[in-house]
């Protein structure tokens, strides 16, 4: 399947003014590996604060329960970005690494997002969004 839109890049090291990394957190704000590790180092997450805005980054928690309690921050986070529309958020695989879950559980989540001219998805979360929309190709 050939996705035409644009997507998170597997590997962001550094970010213009305008940019967001968005990452997966814990909601206690420890951020020792994966995508929230490089948030802290880079992108100024905030060591203690684990659901937000943070200098050039924006925590999402995955690490407290199942899906059904991370999609009210990820509500959170699409509110955001429509009303933050001079930014590009770039969402990371969110809760697909530490936090054990798969793609497929986690990209319903952002079906709102995909139509977001300013948020970019990984592109295993697009597949999936387009194939449980019938969609091959955007």
């Amino acid at each position: 399947m050939e996705i035409n839109r644009a997507c998170t890049p597997e590997n962001i090291t550094s970010l213009d003014k305008d940019e967001i990394f968005v990452f997966g957190s814990n909601l206690a704000g420890c951020y020792a590996g994966g995508a929230a590790r490089v948030a802290y180092e880079r992108f100024g997450a905030v060591w203690g604060q684990g659901v937000g805005i943070q200098g050039q980054s924006y925590a999402i928690p995955t690490m407290q329960g199942g899906v059904e309690t991370i999609k009210p921050y990820v509500d959170d986070f699409i509110a955001l970005a429509r009303e933050w529309d001079q930014n590009t958020f770039y969402v990371t695989r969110i809760g697909c690494g530490i936090a054990g879950f798969t793609d497929e559980e986690i990209a319903p989540l952002f079906a709102e997002a995909l139509e977001l001219y300013n948020v970019r998805l990984p592109e295993s979360f697009v597949r999936v969004l387009l194939s449980a929309a019938g969609r091959k190709d955007e």
